[in-house]
């Protein structure tokens, strides 16, 4: 018996699957060794893991929260197959739901077009996974350490910092004051302003044009090295007006008043493995 198997149901806390809540039933316990509830409106029992990843697997829950946490952090798989006595493909099922599941809360819960950004840092950077080597474009709200986005790609191109920009405007609070700070990689500074663009409704016929947000501000903060030294650091406004970047800056940030993309830098290093 784990000490998942011993937690109490909490009936008060579940939303039918089958009929989505709108039988107004109650949810009691339908089994608790079986770890089921069932909804008294619609007459149907449902599993307590259901619309997780863990909604259908015959292992413990323990053991699939634990293998997916070490590959989350870098654990070679060769490793945890040994050590658990698991088949490689099945690892690979369980890691593959908890993605689908994972992207579809984070779009659920952020990119639903309620944060208030003020500064997004965005960066994108080069690492080797037990798969081969990747470019994994990223993207943050700096006043709350909130992560917003992230995408993958043997390729740095526009396509993926795409990506992100996209799911970055649906998190967004429509047409509010946005700061921008990236590397000097110009498909950001393209894609920020492509993507973010309202219609303007003018009541002719036909598509509306799209206009780039009025408070859209976006600068570049671009490093010189010397081998692995940085030795210059330009910041330059590409887009917007620099009165206001500086404001957002003083808003949004604790004891760096300059533009910088130190936060999202900070994040990847613990993303890199």
């Amino acid at each position: 018996m784990t000490k998942y198997e011993n937690m109490p149901l909490r009936p008060e806390r579940v939303v039918c699957p089958h009929c989505d809540g709108k039988s107004n039933g109650r949810i009691g316990v339908h089994s608790q060794k079986e770890r089921r509830y069932k909804c008294h409106g619609c007459g149907k029992t449902f599993s307590d893991s259901y619309g997780s990843p863990l909604y259908g697997l015959k292992t413990a829950p323990w053991v699939v929260t634990v293998v997916l946490t070490l590959l989350a952090y870098g654990c070679p798989l060769p490793a945890i197959v040994a050590a658990f006595a698991l088949d490689e493909r099945t690892v690979g099922e369980w890691l593959e739901k908890a993605g689908v599941h994972a992207k579809a809360v984070q779009e659920m819960l952020v990119c639903n077009g309620q944060v208030e950004l003020g500064q997004v840092q965005g960066d994108e950077f080069y690492t080797k996974t037990q798969s081969g080597a990747v470019w994994i474009a990223t993207a943050m709200c700096v006043f709350s350490r909130l992560f917003l986005w992230g995408a993958v790609s043997i390729e740095r191109n526009s396509t993926l910092v795409t990506q992100v920009v996209k799911q970055v405007k649906r998190a967004a609070v429509p047409n509010q004051p946005v700061l921008w700070a990236t590397d000097g990689f110009r498909a950001w500074q393209s894609a920020i302003l492509a993507v973010f663009r309202s219609p303007i409704h003018t009541g002719l016929p036909g598509r509306p044009r799209l206009q780039v947000w009025p408070d859209l501000h976006i600068v570049q903060v671009i490093k010189r090295y010397s081998g692995r030294c940085v030795t210059a650091v330009e910041r330059r406004l590409v887009h917007g007006s620099q009165h206001v970047a500086e404001e957002l800056i003083a808003v949004t940030q604790v004891g760096i008043g300059v533009f910088n993309t130190a936060y999202i830098e900070r994040l990847n290093a613990t993303v890199a493995f």
